[in-house]
């Protein structure tokens, strides 16, 4: 991923787009600093349908017996 500065990006917005929609996208940068990613939006929606990790391990197939069932026995003492 290339990394242009915002003027560069102002002056060439066009071609940072195109570049973009062909899968190159660019890191917007202001005074050396990383602010903003131009990409697709194909690409966009792709990574916003990614599901969190929380709700993957909701929808896993799991049957009771599949979860370890928890030991009683009670903490030791961590001597603090």
């Amino acid at each position: 991923m290339r990394e242009i500065q915002l003027r560069e990006a102002k002056a060439s917005l066009s071609a940072v787009i195109d570049d973009a929609v062909r899968g190159e996208p660019a890191i917007i940068t202001r005074h050396g600093k990383r602010e903003a990613v131009v990409l697709s939006f194909a690409e966009w929606e792709r990574l916003s349908q990614a599901p969190s990790f929380g709700r993957l391990l909701m929808s896993a197939p799991l049957a009771p017996d599949d979860v370890p069932t928890r030991d009683a026995a009670p903490m030791r003492d961590s001597g603090f």
